[in-house]
Formats: C-alpha cells, structure tokens, sequence
C-alpha cells in the first residue's frame, strides 16, 4: 500500500496537483474495509499462521484400571503449538492446530497402591471451523468446534515393574473459544481455550492390566499471530 501511494503522490506531483490531496486521495482508494488502516483486518482470503504457548490440562472426567483396581493419572505439560487459519468468508475460519506433549501416566487408589506406569507423547492435530463475530474490529473474538485425533508414541514403561505400555489412537469432538486483538499491522495477539472431548485405553504389560480413561484435555494458550 506504501508503494502505491508513493507512486500516486509523485504522478499528482507531476501534474501540479498539491502532496496532502494526493497523499489523502491515495489513502482513502487503498484503505481496507476498516474504520482503522493501522492494522490488517480479517476477512476472505486472510491466512492466518499463530505460534502459542499452551498448557495441556487432562481432566480425566472417569477411568478404570483392570486387576488392580484404582483410578488413571496424568500429569500436565506445557508446549509449543502452531496454527494455520484460513478465511472463507470474513466471518468464516477453519484453523489447524498442531503440537506435541509429553505426559506422565500413574495409578492411584490400587491394590499395590500408587504405581508408575511410565510416560507417553501424544500427537493431536486438531481441526475446527470458526465464527469471528468482528473480524474488522482490534478486538475479534470467535467460537469453533471440530475434531481432534489422537495418535499415542513414544511411551516409556516405568520400569521394573512395567515392562511394556501402550495407549489407543482415537477421535473425538473439540469446542473453542478465543479472541485476536490487532496491533500494528499484520500482526496481533491470541488468546485461545480448547476443550478436546477423547478416550483411550491403556495396555499395559501386554495387556494383562488395562486401563480406560476419559482424558478430555483442556488446552489453554497465548501468543502472537500474522496476518497474510
């Protein structure tokens, strides 16, 4: 947009037309659909890449452990996340999320009381289509729901006492609700929480104790967004 009304200025110039009119008349063709041109709104085409730091937070809602009885834990873990979002409409988004955490895996209330099973990364790339109610305003909060998958690696048996553990893959309903705020130019903040709705079953030692839990994460983050 600089380049445009430059090159508008110096054409007005040249024809003896005075700076300040061309400077606003360039400025008033090139400003966005937008009571503010100091920042980039959204709207159809937008591409929108964010990097956030989250917080993954297992709620597990219920779980069972077979033969020894008890209930399943998991711990908490921070992370990286990236994001990509695309505008179809200026309302309209749907957001890929990626990341990958590592979680700690026990069990408590059994018979041999706590025990460690050992540790696990989950990959959970999460797709969700949005609503953002002011996408022209700095301030541009949006809903979303969608679908996370789940894919388990990586998992570490606590040994001595595990010798092998592992975890299903599975699908489940994510719901959303965030807000961008524009700074300068192309760039903005963010602000999101996720609620993933998702089971698994644990197999451990080969699957002569098992172990179903109802994890249903909730993943808080923040950080910077741009805007293409």
């Amino acid at each position: 947009m600089k380049q445009t009304s430059i090159a508008v200025i110096l054409a007005l110039a040249c024809m003896g037309a005075a700076a300040p009119m061309g400077a606003a008349s360039a400025q008033a063709a090139a400003a966005p659909a937008s009571t503010d041109d100091s920042f980039v709104p959204l709207q159809a085409g937008t591409v929108v890449v964010r990097l956030r730091a989250i917080g993954v937070i297992p709620e597990n809602f219920s779980s069972s452990v077979s033969v020894i009885g008890g209930k399943v834990d998991v711990t908490a873990t921070p992370a990286p996340e990236v994001d990509f979002s695309y505008f179809f409409t200026d309302n309209i988004a749907l957001e890929l999320i990626a990341a990958s955490t590592r979680h700690e895996l026990s069990a408590s209330g059994t018979a041999l009381g706590h025990v460690d099973v050992g540790s696990v990364y989950v990959l959970p790339p999460t797709l969700t289509a949005q609503y953002h109610f002011f996408p022209k305003s700095r301030f541009s909060p949006y809903v979303g729901a969608g679908l996370t998958a789940a894919f388990f690696y990586d998992s570490q048996p606590a040994e001595p006492t595990i010798t092998k553990v592992g975890l299903s893959n599975n699908v489940g309903p994510a719901i959303q609700a965030g807000f961008d705020y524009a700074l300068s130019g192309p760039w903005s903040l963010n602000f999101d929480v996720k609620q993933i709705f998702l089971n698994t079953e644990a197999r451990i030692n080969g699957g002569i104790i098992k172990a179903k839990t109802e994890l249903s994460p909730t993943v808080v983050g923040a950080g910077i967004a741009y805007r293409f």
